[in-house]
């Protein structure tokens, strides 16, 4: 009788425990911090953290490069481990994810996807829907093309450099850079990927130009490969000769859009993409929503950056 009245008198204690609210944990993951852009999401994503300490944890990690897509996948699988309660992630490949993402929701996390859009069929297969947070990549980089269609003559060669080929944002940048040039009468001579890097795109900006003497400009897939043929216009001795167009309005970018080495590039708010994604997971988790209830796209803002141009 005596452990019976000890047993009962802990029973209450159970309950009152499990009723004490939990903050949940958010596990941001993104590409490569090697990549000012990424530096800049995790730092935003920190700072609206710190500004809602109690409303949850975040926990951020990225990989070295661009293309460490085995890197990606295991720091998901960490995640699932570490019992986070949702995941932001920009992929590092559009199709490749999808399936230890598939095993992230089986777990019970609420998954959200930024900067880089998975690929629908790859999703439709694994029967997930995850949403999409973040710019219409095409749309920002034709209006950056038509920017620099201004400054072209019908029928001039230009060459697209673009990102990781396999990866959705790449693909579409590159779309609407095309889409650009074909409405301006342009000739794309040559599209080919400078990885989302520096040193890569320096090289095969040099190979563009080299096969292609006459080329008018280089579109560039992101700031950092804007970067890295500014270099091989340079060393090719062709500064002020060939135009630069970049993507993303990075830092490093912006003495370069001053003194008109790179002619423009586009704004999508690298520092409030994460935070997008982090505050969709918190609303669904405080909506009590299963991940099958999410879906669709949530479209943010992407503005031109250039000079003498209108945002």
């Amino acid at each position: 009788m005596i452990a019976a009245a000890v047993l009962v008198c802990a029973l209450p204690a159970v309950p009152a425990m499990a009723q004490t609210p939990a903050k949940p944990k958010v596990a941001l993951v993104m590409k490569s911090l090697a990549n000012e852009f990424f530096l800049t999401m995790e730092n935003g994503a920190k700072a609206h953290q710190k500004a809602n300490a109690a409303k949850y944890d975040l926990l951020s990690n990225g990989i070295k490069d661009e293309t460490d897509t085995s890197s990606q996948i295991k720091l998901v699988e960490q995640m699932i481990v570490s019992r986070v309660n949702a995941l932001v992630i920009a992929p590092a490949d559009s199709k490749a994810l999808v399936p230890v993402l598939k095993k992230a929701i089986d777990a019970g996390i609420i998954v959200v996807n930024i900067d880089n859009k998975l690929d629908e069929g790859a999703l439709k297969e694994k029967g997930i829907s995850v949403p999409f947070v973040g710019p219409d990549n095409r749309k920002g980089a034709k209006v950056v093309g038509d920017f620099l269609a201004k400054q072209i003559k019908k029928g001039d060669p230009v060459g697209i450099i673009e990102g990781v080929s396999t990866t959705y944002n790449a693909q579409q940048r590159t779309l609407g850079f095309q889409d650009a040039m074909n409405a301006a009468g342009a000739k794309v001579v040559s599209v080919q990927s400078g990885q989302w890097e520096i040193a890569p795109a320096n090289t095969v900006a040099a190979a563009m130009l080299n096969a292609n003497p006459n080329i008018k400009a280089l579109l560039c897939g992101n700031d950092n490969m804007a970067i890295g043929a500014i270099s091989a216009i340079k060393a090719a001795g062709k500064t002020g000769k060939v135009l630069v167009v970049g993507y993303d309005n990075i830092n490093a970018i912006k003495p370069m859009l001053a003194d008109g080495r790179v002619l423009a590039t586009a704004d999508q708010f690298g520092s409030q993409q994460a935070v997008f994604g982090i505050e969709t997971v918190l609303k669904a988790l405080a909506q009590k929503k299963k991940q099958a209830d999410l879906g669709g796209v949530i479209e943010t803002k992407v503005e031109l950056v250039a000079k003498g141009a209108k945002s």
